[in-house]
C-alpha cells in the first residue's frame, strides 16, 4: 500500500470533457501541484452520495484557501457514470471526477477492495490523501465500511 513518503504512480485515468471522455495522466494532476485526491467504492452508492463527494463540493472553497489547487474523485466507475454522478451532485468544477475504469491507479496504489460479495466486483477502499508535487503527505485509509478520516473536514484538519 501506498504511503506517506511515496510518490503518486504514473497511470492513465479518464474524465469527461466538454469535448467528450479524454484520458489524464496523473503525472499532468499532480506536477507541481497540492493535491487532494478521495477514492470511494462507487458512484451513486448511499455514503458516497450522501457523505463523502457532498462534503468535498462543499468544502472546496476552505480546501482551495489552504492552497489545494486540484481537489480529485476517484473511483473504479467509467467516465460516463462519474460524469452523471458529478452533475447529479452539482460538482461543477469545484472536483475533477476521474474514472479508474480498470481499476489501474487502485491496485497500483494498493488499496483495491473487493467487493464482489456485493455484487460490485473490485473496487476502490474508502480514502483521502494530500499529494504536494506528486509526494504523498497525508493518507487517511478508512477501515471497511467506515467514514471517518477520509471526510473533507478529517483532510481540512490535516492541512
Amino acid at each position: 500500500m501506498i504511503k506517506v513518503g511515496d510518490r503518486i504512480p504514473s497511470v492513465k485515468l479518464k474524465h469527461m470533457t466538454s469535448d467528450g471522455i479524454k484520458d489524464i495522466t496523473t503525472d499532468e494532476i499532480f506536477k507541481g501541484k497540492k493535491v487532494v485526491l478521495f477514492a470511494l467504492p462507487g458512484a451513486f452508492t448511499p455514503t458516497c452520495s450522501a457523505k463523502h463527494l457532498p462534503g468535498f463540493v462543499q468544502k472546496a472553497a476552505d480546501l482551495k484557501g489552504k492552497g489545494v489547487d486540484t481537489i480529485a474523485c476517484l473511483s473504479v466507475n467509467d467516465a460516463f457514470v462519474m460524469s452523471a454522478w458529478g452533475k447529479d451532485q452539482k460538482v461543477d468544477n469545484k472536483v475533477l471526477m476521474l474514472a479508474d475504469g480498470n481499476g489501474d491507479f487502485t491496485r497500483a496504489v494498493g488499496l483495491e477492495m473487493d467487493g464482489t460479495g456485493y455484487g460490485m466486483g473490485k473496487r476502490s477502499r474508502r480514502y483521502a490523501l494530500v499529494a504536494d508535487d506528486g509526494v504523498v503527505k497525508t493518507l487517511n485509509v478508512e477501515n471497511p465500511g467506515a467514514f471517518e478520516v477520509s471526510s473533507a473536514e478529517a483532510v481540512l484538519k490535516a492541512l
